[in-house]
């Protein structure tokens, strides 16, 4: 079992276990740790971001019960950044190592690259309800000055709010029927 970190920051959210909202996790976790002074381009930015990526479509394509959401939680405290994502289905457990894939697989290599590239992983139980929490740790040094608490929101909230919301939308550009129009709604 990990032990528990003392919170220096701290993100947590709720997602749709859909490929969107996957794909919003892993898009707010590299923001959030852009945020905290570890810039999109920096090494630890884009392994995390990548770990979460992974993380976030295991519970989509395993851990996925009709009408439950996923929770990621991201902690960066004690030169650790940690990241957890808890789905509802408690049945479907990775395996404590993760297996060797055929070359020829086109999947099975999400966990594969989480043991790759972080430090500690496992998986724990969901506390007070059914389902799984799984997790990976990054040990970090601090890049850059990280943004001291706020009060009043500042420019980059009002952008993460704006990016989140364009990407709740439909995007219509994106389906095969709306090709003819050249991606503009009518």
């Amino acid at each position: 079992m990990p032990r528990r970190l003392a919170p220096e920051r701290e993100f947590t959210m709720r997602f749709t276990s859909t490929p969107r909202g996957a794909r919003l996790a892993r898009r707010l976790v590299s923001h959030r740790l852009d945020d905290w002074g570890h810039p999109y381009t920096a090494p630890v930015n884009e392994t995390l971001t990548l770990i979460t990526a992974e993380l976030a479509a295991n519970a989509v394509r395993h851990g996925h019960v009709p009408g439950r959401d996923f929770h990621l939680h991201l902690v960066l405290g004690e030169g650790i950044v940690r990241v957890e994502v808890t789905d509802t289905r408690a049945e479907k457990q990775p395996p404590s190592s993760p297996p060797v894939t055929d070359s020829l697989s086109e999947s099975g290599r999400g966990l594969l690259l989480v043991a790759a590239l972080s430090d500690d992983w496992g998986v724990t139980p969901r506390h007070a309800a059914p389902g799984k929490t799984v997790w990976a740790e990054l040990h970090v040094q601090q890049q850059g000055h990280p943004r001291t608490h706020r009060v009043a929101p500042e420019p980059t909230d009002v952008e993460l709010l704006l990016a989140t919301a364009s990407l709740l939308r439909d995007d219509l550009g994106s389906r095969p029927q709306d090709a003819r129009h050249g991606g503009r709604r009518r």
